[in-house]
């Protein structure tokens, strides 16, 4: 379970998998300069409910992932989670959806960035 952290006060827990597409999504919208409201929903333990963000180009973020290894992302589930953020609403944490054939695997080995697309076959 990895954790997304906003300033000194926001820690969420989010899945591994589910923190790397919001690393994605959240790390191209401020890349472009372009702010956004980023929500979801409380655990019961912190009181259930709905918390939402302003992320802007300024704010200081963290990913903490407990594992080592990348996760492959999701094409459709990083589309759709795009499109969230480029809507009025903003992004949120949504189900990931099926996407048999590809998936983008984004590994950061220092300063590289490899992209590789795998087939269902698992083949390049």
């Amino acid at each position: 379970m990895g954790s997304f952290r906003y300033g000194e006060i926001v820690r969420v827990d989010f899945e591994d998998r589910t923190l790397a597409h919001l690393q994605s999504v959240i790390g191209a919208k401020v890349r472009r300069g372009e702010s956004f409201h980023f929500s979801w929903t409380d655990d019961r333990s912190h009181g259930g409910g709905r918390s939402s963000v302003w992320i802007h180009p300024g704010c200081s973020l963290l990913y903490r992932f407990d594992g080592r290894n990348v996760p492959f992302l999701n094409r459709a589930w990083l589309t759709d989670l795009m499109s969230a953020a480029n809507s009025q609403s903003g992004l949120y944490v949504m189900p990931e959806p099926a996407e048999p054939d590809r998936e983008l695997h984004l590994s950061t080995a220092g300063a590289e960035h490899t992209r590789r697309v795998v087939t269902a076959s698992g083949r390049l």
